[in-house]
């Protein structure tokens, strides 16, 4: 392991006793939301720049930066029907993706580099801790409190999916296929949406669920601060408990979802372009298989506490929540 913010730490990583490198992809970066912008800075602008100029110097044959998909602001559902290419006019609209086109920018400047750009959509697998998982906890967590699900905005919004496999397959498949200076969506043919994904997890627990719809949602827009936090804390509590009668004392999972992710922001890519090199997605769309087998990857680990799968009763509700209901 190596620090890549230090400049000397990257170029230790470049040496090799068995010669130079030839591809060299990078998914190191802060990727943490909610973060300050020096974070960012550091730990997305500064360290991509990094490894783009020492890659340079090396005569890299090949150099992938995987980049973020949070680029294309589309608010209204008739702004996301229409997939975005990869050529779309860019508004990234979290901060993560903010440094990330401007790392794309600064590594196209850089002399010598052969550098491609990939932005996956939402990645889910084995491994997944703030793709699809958050969502995958709090259905649990709504399982284990007995209650119904419900989440902002509609069942409409785009939540484009990739599973990690296939994300690993495209950056291998570019190595030898794709073309310096371009940008390459990866994303596979579901068209995922928050729909979808709440009826996956829905089944997978046994649980209801519901979209509270738009009109609520801006009304909640305007507190949108106090909104996720209330949010955050009705799934941080179960959550501790049931980790704590499970005896996980360290675990890094957890329901926490940034105000960022709660955005109405359609995630929608068009594919085309990575497809039309000849690439073929193995696993094409999210499924009920492909979701349990994260959650047992993470109970096979002692990551993830079983007791929210029980089906007895094990949380009892707080004082605070008991007297919220009452004054309904």
């Amino acid at each position: 392991h190596s620090n890549l913010i230090n400049i000397a730490s990257v170029e230790s990583a470049f040496d090799d006793p068995e010669g130079a490198f030839d591809y060299v992809i990078n998914l190191a970066a802060e990727t943490k939301y909610g973060q300050t912008d020096p974070v960012y800075q550091e730990g997305i602008t500064k360290l991509s720049l990094n490894c783009g100029r020492v890659a340079a110097k090396r005569n890299v044959k090949i150099f992938i930066e995987a980049s973020g998909s949070q680029m294309y602001s589309a608010e209204k559902v008739e702004d996301g029907e229409k997939p975005a290419p990869e050529d779309k006019k860019c508004e990234p609209w979290t901060f993560v993706a903010k440094h990330k086109l401007s790392v794309e920018k600064e590594l196209a400047l850089i002399p010598d580099l052969n550098v491609l750009f990939v932005r996956p959509a939402i990645v889910y697998g084995p491994g997944d801790r703030q793709g699809i998982t958050p969502r995958l906890i709090i259905g649990a967590i709504y399982k284990y409190i007995r209650e119904k699900m419900k989440m902002l905005w509609t069942k409409e919004l785009k939540m484009n999916t990739v599973h990690v496999e296939d994300v690993c397959r495209a950056l291998w498949y570019l190595c030898n296929h794709g073309k310096t200076g371009e940008v390459y969506h990866i994303v596979d043919k579901g068209d995922t949406t928050q729909g979808k994904i709440s009826e996956i997890v829905s089944t997978i627990f046994n649980i209801e669920h519901e979209f509270v719809g738009s009109k609520m949602s801006t009304i909640a827009k305007l507190n949108m601060n106090n909104i996720v936090e209330e949010i955050n804390d009705k799934h941080m509590e179960p959550w501790a408990d049931a980790c704590q009668r499970d005896n996980i004392m360290n675990t890094p999972l957890n329901p926490f979802i940034d105000q960022e992710l709660l955005y109405n922001k359609h995630l929608h890519l068009d594919g085309t372009k990575l497809e039309s090199l000849g690439f073929a997605y193995q696993k094409p769309e999210l499924t009920i298989e492909s979701m349990q087998e994260v959650l047992e990857d993470y109970l096979h680990t002692g990551l993830f506490p079983p007791s929210l799968l029980s089906d007895q009763k094990l949380w009892t509700k707080t004082s605070e929540e008991e007297e919220a209901e009452d004054g309904q």
